[in-house]
């Protein structure tokens, strides 16, 4: 992605956010100042990836506290308004974990909250960095090809889901910066094509030949031998290694599993949930049924007929084959590093 595109930044008196609803026939931004902005924002995807709600949810702790401000409210509303922008999404971890991390800067004063969720930003991209790094030596070392790889992706995980660079997509582009990749196959993501929109946009401005597929022909393209790894994100893994990811990642991982090829989850330490013991306890968010039973404003299903329409599933950690943070690299399926255990060790190395 250009290196002149933002996905999220503070303008000084609210929060800039790549609308990523518009992309790719658009790149627009809209600039967030109250709370019923950024809920709306984040509901509607505007701003969307677990690293990149991480962001959102600290700076949006700064958004409350200048409204608080300006309307003259008390503790009371305004920590109720804090509490909405927390349980915007209940999947990604990362959201609860950004309002969390700055919530003691708040008797400090507005620019202390900003100051913090800053770091909170800056964090992310140098930990985007290091995972790219992590992944590329990781797949490169596991596969021991002397080629350019065929890489399989989910959803979109790159820069757009994050502060910047990007996690399962990060690493991608640390191979492509090696010359290591030879084509990426990205799934369409349905049912709002965060694949055709988003990763594959992210991947052409980045010069990465890629493919869009149907989510259906993904399992087919890893039975087929056409692709040499699949590299995912994630938004909650549990302490036992269990992932959730956007809907169609455990298709993924079980093709893997019976191709014999590695399914790499990239995602920073933070979307590692050590109070969730395992997949189970993960909330797994279920969005309007109109994104499923519609297209164009149209309805394609018929009118007395509902949708089932969740966000995500669990992989189960048997079917993951390495977790990669800014930390180093899990061999979760191996069962040798359980990252309840192994977030100690990993710091180490």
């Amino acid at each position: 992605m250009s290196s002149d595109v933002r996905t999220i930044e503070w303008a000084g008196d609210g929060l800039r956010l790549l609308d990523q609803t518009l992309l790719p026939a658009r790149v627009e931004y809209a600039t967030v100042r109250d709370v019923d902005a950024l809920v709306d924002a984040i509901r509607r995807l505007v701003v969307r990836g677990a690293p990149a709600l991480g962001v959102a949810g600290a700076f949006g702790v700064a958004i409350v506290v200048r409204q608080a401000a300006r309307e003259g409210w008390d503790d009371a509303r305004r920590d109720a308004a804090i509490a909405r922008v927390r349980a915007a999404r209940p999947t990604a971890v990362n959201l609860a974990a950004g309002v969390d991390r700055v919530l003691p800067f708040i008797a400090e004063g507005v620019d202390a909250v900003v100051a913090e969720a800053q770091a909170v930003l800056d964090e992310d991209v140098r930990g985007n960095r290091a995972i790219g790094a992590f992944g590329a030596d990781w797949i490169l070392g596991r596969l021991g090809v002397d080629r350019p790889l065929r890489v399989l992706t989910h959803c979109n995980a790159g820069a757009l889901a994050t502060a910047g660079w990007g996690t399962a997509l990060g690493v991608v582009r640390e191979l492509h910066g090696r010359g290591r990749v030879e084509l990426v196959y990205a799934d369409e993501t349905r049912p709002l094509l965060q694949g055709a929109r988003l990763t594959a946009w992210e991947l052409d401005q980045a010069g990465i030949p890629c493919v869009v597929q149907a989510d259906a022909a993904a399992p087919s393209t890893i039975l087929r031998g056409l692709a040499d790894v699949a590299v995912i994100g994630a938004d909650r893994i549990a302490a036992n290694g269990d992932t959730a990811n956007k809907i169609g990642s455990v298709g993924l991982a079980l093709a893997c599993a019976a191709a014999g090829i590695p399914l790499v989850v990239a995602a920073p330490w933070s979307t590692v949930d050590l109070a969730v013991p395992d997949g189970a306890a993960i909330p797994i968010e279920e969005r309007p049924a109109e994104e499923v039973l519609a297209w164009g404003g149209a309805r394609t299903a018929p009118g007395g007929v509902d949708a089932f329409n969740p966000a995500f599933d669990v992989t189960p950690a048997r079917l993951v084959t390495a977790l990669v943070t800014e930390t180093g690299v899990l061999e979760v399926a191996a069962g040798t590093a359980p990252c309840r255990r192994a977030r100690r060790r990993c710091r180490r190395e």
